[in-house]
């Protein structure tokens, strides 16, 4: 069941009741919801209310606190995916597998072989803001990923500590994934660096070379990549929650 945000003024124990117009038409138009029926909400401090409604208009929903907990879907380090932009429904598809795998922020970046044109960058960030925020609802999870501007490869990448850059790629291996991780901060953001369907050029695997980055691969199977960047972050995940 999705479940979705509401801001503090709403909440009037023991009810919820709704003053956000996105949330209304979503419930009442789109998912057609109707007074007996039960919904999820979630607040700013990551609290998951269980209701049932009670009451609904064209403009306003009131429901009925049933239960209330803190949410656990929720990494407890930050994982960040830098990746490079895709063409329209591989992207999409990439910010949607990247917020239901639990990634804190989203940098679309720039590198040697992409391939598609941005030519408004301010709005292509909005839209996949907006499929971040879908996929927040319906995978249950306890925050909302923020997708950062646009920016180059080599731009990002200064922006976290080496050892935890963890870059993976379809050649030039330097390190095993076990091995890549012994050294990591988690108190730091990690960041996992997926590139674009052509792979990294030979300028940029130099430029990792020359700065010593963690070079890892998937394995002898080729990943589109969106799916790679689901297969990358869920063996992260796998891997940190045994170290």
């Amino acid at each position: 069941m999705p479940h979705f945000l509401i801001k503090k003024e709403e909440i009037n124990p023991p009810y919820i009741e709704l003053i956000d117009s996105e949330n209304l038409f979503h419930i009442i138009k789109v998912l057609r919801k109707k007074e007996g029926e039960k919904i999820k909400f979630i607040d700013e401090n990551q609290i998951i209310y269980d209701c049932k409604i009670e009451e609904t208009s064209k403009n306003a929903l009131k429901a009925l606190i049933i239960n209330k907990e803190k949410s656990t879907r929720i990494l407890p380090y930050d994982l960040i995916l830098v990746q490079s932009i895709l063409s329209n429904d591989g992207q999409n598809l990439a910010i949607a597998n990247a917020t239901q795998t639990g990634v804190k922020e989203i940098y679309p970046v720039i590198s040697d072989n992409t391939s598609i044109k941005i030519k408004d960058p301010k709005e292509k960030t909005e839209k996949w803001q907006k499929i971040a925020q879908e996929n927040f609802k319906q995978c249950e999870r306890a925050d909302i990923p923020k997708v950062q501007p646009i920016q180059p490869l080599t731009t990002i990448l200064s922006n976290f500590k080496k050892e935890n850059i963890l870059i993976f790629a379809e050649k030039y291996e330097n390190s095993t994934l076990k091995t890549a991780l012994n050294d990591i901060d988690k108190t730091s953001k990690i960041a996992v660096v997926i590139g674009p369907e052509g792979g990294f050029s030979e300028n940029e695997f130099e430029y990792f070379k020359k700065n010593n980055y963690k070079l890892i691969t998937l394995g002898n199977m080729i990943y589109k990549a969106p799916n790679a960047i689901t297969a990358a972050i869920s063996n992260v995940i796998s891997r940190l929650e045994e170290c």
